[in-house]
């Protein structure tokens, strides 16, 4: 009986069976269609991607097939740029997916690793070091030491992966931005769910009693947080407070949800090996209420429109620290009080990729904000804005927002939309 590709578009999370299918199809056509032209493009013949068990490279875990849960003993993917296109084998004990063998009758894998270099005699060597982005910078320190030796003058072409890893890192298929607009649903779902009477008692459910109830469901529903929710709560009368240079919410985690209260969230979930990262406002309820204070509801506005003035900012071929400036100088021109710290994501929750700020570098993050922006990636548009409430007596709010974005040539597009009115409770 064959069983049609299942569609992780439509129905997320898919079973785990179903989910290794997906991956390895993901996997196959990621080497085919994706890998010769970053390759090209950053100049390496011949990309090592090198790990030990408990200690992997970061890469590895995106090259390996859907059951391999990490490395055994020593996995060593060896990656051959050709006119054919790319050469896939391994160096392993065991059978790796798709990875043609590559260690037959050596000794040792070192040796296998050198014939293979030997026989492709490619002119630069990758491996994964780099001091900007740790996720390139996964070859540990023994693991370089024994490839040197073993390579012997062809270790005189090794040259930083750094451009390629982050490329391979960054960049999506279409079926995986698919996916990621069902994993941005899900998460908006749950974060609806958890804004509401049924999960919210008010008067009794704390912020931390909310934060483990979402980390909970998103168990139950088989799709892991990559980081512990978080929720945090303000409310008129308690102003916001400065920590470590900027102004937080003041309202203690284990106190109880009261009306009038401004409820904030932030979670990340996993599924099909990507991450989303997802930031929604909610607001409670007072007797007589139907909606929120127009003063909440226009800060919200005002975050919306530095999403729309980022996302303007956001150019192919932009370094993250253009889009930053770019962004920040336009807010300013609106009058808007606020930060721009966001970042790719995919494989992992804080991805490869240019950073375009951070929530304590605003005016530029060396390194990674000097990478530029490629087509084909996806973004958590990550921004917070502060503005006073009539409605609260002129006390400022701080509103933080949190979407997934995917920019393609043709256009930048909100994954499952953006909130654009606040979650009533």
């Amino acid at each position: 009986m064959t069983l049609a590709a299942p569609d992780p578009t439509r129905t997320v999370p898919l079973p785990l069976r179903e989910q290794a299918d997906v991956r390895d199809r993901w996997l196959t056509q990621r080497l085919l269609d994706v890998l010769p032209g970053l390759m090209d493009r950053t100049g390496i013949d011949l990309w090592l991607v090198i790990g030990r068990e408990y200690n992997e490279d970061p890469v590895l875990a995106t090259l390996l097939p859907a059951t391999w849960l990490s490395a055994r003993r020593r996995t060593v993917l060896v990656l051959h740029r050709s006119d054919d296109g790319v050469t896939a084998a391994a160096v392993s004990r065991y059978p790796v997916g798709q990875f043609l063998p590559a260690w037959t009758d050596e000794p040792d894998e070192w040796q296998a690793v050198r014939r293979f270099v030997e026989q492709a005699d490619p002119r630069r060597i990758g491996v994964d070091v780099s001091s900007r982005f740790a996720l390139a910078d996964g070859l540990s320190h023994t693991e370089h030491r024994l490839l040197t030796e073993s390579l012997g003058p062809y270790a005189e072409r090794l040259v930083s992966a750094e451009q390629l890893a982050v490329g391979w890192l960054e960049t999506r298929l279409a079926e995986e931005i698919g996916a990621l607009h069902a994993l941005n649903r899900l998460a908006h779902e749950v974060i609806d769910e958890a804004f509401s009477r049924e999960t919210i008692t008010v008067g009794t459910t704390t912020a931390l009693d909310l934060a483990w109830w979402i980390r909970q469901r998103l168990h139950d529903l088989g799709v892991e947080p990559w980081f512990h929710p978080t929720v945090t709560l303000q409310r008129a009368g308690v102003p916001l407070v400065e920590e470590r240079g900027t102004l937080l919410p003041a309202v203690p985690y284990d106190s109880p949800v009261r009306p009038g209260d401004l409820v904030h969230c932030d979670l990340g979930l996993s599924s099909l090996g990507l991450r989303t990262d997802t930031q929604r406002n909610g607001y409670v309820l007072r007797d007589g209420e139907s909606k929120a204070p127009c003063g909440l509801q226009e800060a919200l506005s005002a975050g919306n429109l530095l999403q729309d003035l980022t996302v303007e900012a956001l150019r192919i071929g932009s370094t993250g620290n253009q889009v930053l400036a770019a962004a920040r100088a336009a807010a300013a021109d609106h009058g808007i009080d606020g930060d721009v710290y966001s970042h790719p994501v995919g494989f992992h929750g804080h991805g490869a990729g240019p950073a375009i700020g951070q929530w304590d570098q605003q005016d530029g993050v060396p390194g990674p904000g000097d990478y530029p922006v490629h087509g084909d990636t996806v973004y958590a548009l990550e921004l917070a804005v502060r503005r006073p409430v009539p409605e609260w007596g002129g006390q400022c709010v701080r509103i933080g927002l949190e979407e997934g974005i995917a920019l393609t040539a043709d256009a930048v597009e909100f994954l499952d939309g953006r909130q654009t009115e606040l979650i009533l409770v």
